[in-house]
């Protein structure tokens, strides 16, 4: 886009929690998103598939800068699985390449699911946008080329069976970052010995982020520019967990201008949001020995 253009596109700040539709790219939702605010810069936090509906949480300008942060965050997913089947793309949108009859018990499924949870490897599905030389996986997929590809450690704090009627299991999957539900209905369609994929998947929830704040595309196009914006929510909202320190005048300005410095109080080493004398969010930093902080994200501002 030229720098005339960019011009005529408002500076736009902020977290929009989307409620993403079945059938469309998170990048196409992103877009589309995009357009109606008329934002500079966007960016979404971990993409969902056409199937997959639920939270995109989609940063805005300087936000885009902290987007890393929720995407390190853990997942809240609620999906049906099919048993008895099992597809090329390990959802309903593959063809089907084998099938059996389900003959099991609740008392069974409990028994194969326990091996799930906590931490466990995982092996990453041919159909998602891990790359291989530069490529992603999806594109070799449709080629027909199957590569190896490495396992991950990820892990599940909580596998909830909701409901199960011989063929399709419903879970609640709250799961670490890099999780794989496509990975997860194989494996357990694997354990129990008849194959299973993925028939329906909801993200519920992102980090602190939950579904039922989220507003659909639909929403946002029969709105007008004011309450657009109102739906956006801080730049630092994806963080507030982080420990936050309050720097006075001068070590405020040494700061932004990448220098480490001393604070009053430091709740702790490690990562900590940074603020100004005047209360204004000026990045991430990390909390060092000796009342330190040394600046690791800053965002730009006159503030």
């Amino acid at each position: 886009m030229s720098r005339r253009s960019q011009r005529h596109l408002n500076p736009v700040d902020g977290i929009l929690l989307l409620d993403k539709g079945l059938g469309i790219s998170s990048n196409r939702a992103l877009q589309q998103v995009k357009h109606l605010f008329n934002a500079r810069k966007a960016g979404h936090t971990g993409s969902l598939d056409p199937l997959a509906s639920g939270l995109l949480p989609l940063c805005f300008g300087e936000a885009t800068k902290l987007s890393q942060y929720l995407l390190d965050s853990d997942k809240r997913y609620l999906t049906t699985f099919k048993l008895g089947e099992k597809t090329t793309t390990g959802d309903a949108e593959g063809d089907v390449i084998s099938q059996k009859k389900v003959n099991i018990s609740s008392q069974q499924l409990e028994l194969v699911m326990n091996k799930f949870r906590g931490v466990i490897e995982q092996v990453p599905p041919m159909y998602s946008a891990l790359k291989k030389d530069g490529q992603p996986l999806y594109k070799l997929a449709r080629k027909g080329i199957e590569v190896e590809r490495r396992p991950r450690t990820v892990e599940i704090f909580e596998l909830t069976q909701l409901a199960f009627n011989d063929e399709f299991l419903t879970l609640d999957v709250h799961c670490s970052k890099g999780f794989y539900i496509r990975s997860l209905a194989f494996d357990i369609g694997e354990a129990l010995g008849c194959g299973a994929h993925v028939t329906e998947l909801r993200r519920t929830m992102a980090g602190k982020f939950d579904v039922s704040d989220t507003v659909t595309l639909e929403q946002l196009e029969e709105m007008g520019n004011e309450q657009r914006l109102q739906q956006l929510l801080a730049v630092d909202a994806g963080i507030n967990e982080m420990p936050r320190v309050s720097l006075a005048l001068d070590p405020s300005h040494f700061f932004r201008q990448g220098q480490t410095v001393r604070a009053d109080k430091v709740p702790q080493v490690g990562l900590v949001r940074v603020y100004s004398e005047n209360e204004y969010f000026i990045g991430i930093g990390e909390a060092l020995e000796g009342r330190r902080i040394k600046p690791k994200r800053l965002l730009s501002t006159n503030s």
